[in-house]
């Protein structure tokens, strides 16, 4: 049996996680898990999975959370030190990192530095640090498996394969929320409009980076680190049926691609099971005949400004893919509390990167100062 830490329990992809754990009860153990503030959801949790320790955001919650009268046997913490502590909790073997941001970070190096293997979902983590998480994870042996859907499908159809034969990577984007709006319909669209995905249901802030193509680009510099590969080899072609996640080609021409219904529990499934794969229940299969026909775009880059800042961030490297997440999220806070427009979220971001310094080989501790200092930059200018 394997045993599970999950940073994120109660976001989208926790809960797909959980629904994992749950019908295949005999291969996996919750041992411990995160939950920011959603305190009756994991409360929830706590009652079904009986995890031996659980994290919340701070003091008031974890005060919340043992007044409802959880078992004894859950020990609650909170804040990064509960983060970090469910990441390396001492009966897990991996850790399922499903939380938002670059506050993922630091409990995944504390994770590889204990040998735990990483089923990463969250982006930020090799998109601000790649060059530290990467080497950390070789030093010490360990696997990190994604559970992007696109970077699952690249490493699925390199199982077996010689990656020094990669052509180049075509990740699949399926246009987010907008793909069909000129720019000049994008000045007055609202949060509902925003978060209302064609394919895919995920979190409030994956859905906005979606529709912005920012959630692409991140996915770029991770398939940068993910799989060694140099920026001019790494396309983004617009799928908007999100059928086929991702495709390589190889240098005699071949191109393979993995294809699947929209359903982020397969990534999660063959990241928990890898290297087996076992059924999930309610999978709808995927019926070709029902969609007839897939479509292929080339993107344009004028029009999903993100995405070019992303590629231009990566290129660059250093310090400045910290930068560009740091403003990205506090933009998207913003846009989702109604502070700013949709396209403000561009604006702010291309301040902040052109205001940044770039440091080549950034630390830790300088990663998480930049990363900082690029908020509270993005927030004076919101104000």
């Amino acid at each position: 049996m394997k045993k599970i830490s999950l940073l994120g329990a109660t976001g989208s992809i926790g809960i797909q996680t959980l629904d994992i754990i749950r019908n295949q009860s005999n291969d996996f153990e919750l041992v411990a898990c995160s939950a920011g503030r959603n305190i009756d959801q994991l409360y929830k949790i706590i009652l079904e999975f009986k995890p031996k320790l659980v994290s919340v955001a701070g003091k008031e919650e974890a005060e919340k959370l043992t007044s409802l009268g959880i078992p004894s046997k859950t020990k609650v913490l909170y804040g990064e030190e509960g983060l970090i502590e469910v990441a390396v909790h001492e009966d897990s073997t991996i850790l399922v990192n499903a939380v938002v941001g670059s506050v993922g970070l630091v409990p995944t190096m504390k994770a590889i530095q204990n040998g735990k293997t990483i089923a990463l979902a969250n982006k930020e983590t090799l998109v601000t640090a790649g060059h530290i998480v990467m080497a950390e994870a070789e030093k010490y042996g360990v696997s990190i498996l994604p559970v992007d859907s696109e970077h699952s499908a690249i490493y699925q159809c390199l199982n077996g394969e010689n990656p020094n034969e990669i052509h180049k990577l075509i990740i699949t984007a399926s246009g987010g929320s907008f793909r069909d709006k000129t720019r000049d319909q994008l000045k007055d669209v609202t949060i509902e409009d925003a978060l209302n995905h064609p394919n895919w249901s995920m979190g409030a802030k994956i859905t906005i980076d979606s529709a912005t193509m920012m959630n692409k680009g991140l996915e770029v510099i991770e398939a940068h680190w993910l799989f060694n590969m140099p920026y001019e080899k790494i396309d983004v072609v617009l799928h908007r049926e999100s059928v086929i996640h991702s495709m390589i080609e190889f240098d005699d021409g071949s191109v393979m691609a993995q294809l699947g219904t929209p359903d982020m529990r397969v990534p999660i499934a063959y990241a928990l099971n890898y290297p087996s794969r076992k059924p999930i229940n309610n999978h709808k299969p995927l019926d070709l005949i029902k969609f007839g026909t897939l479509h292929f775009q080339e993107m344009d880059f004028n029009r999903f400004k993100c995405l070019d800042y992303a590629y231009e961030a990566g290129k660059v490297g250093g310090s400045l893919p910290t930068v560009l997440n740091a403003a990205n999220e506090e933009a998207v806070a913003a846009f989702l509390q109604n502070k700013i427009s949709f396209l403000q979220i561009e604006n702010l971001i291309e301040n902040a990167l052109e205001k940044h310094n770039v440091i080549s080989k950034p630390s830790l501790e300088e990663i998480r100062n930049i990363d900082e200092q690029t908020r509270q930059f993005v927030s004076s200018l919101i104000k």
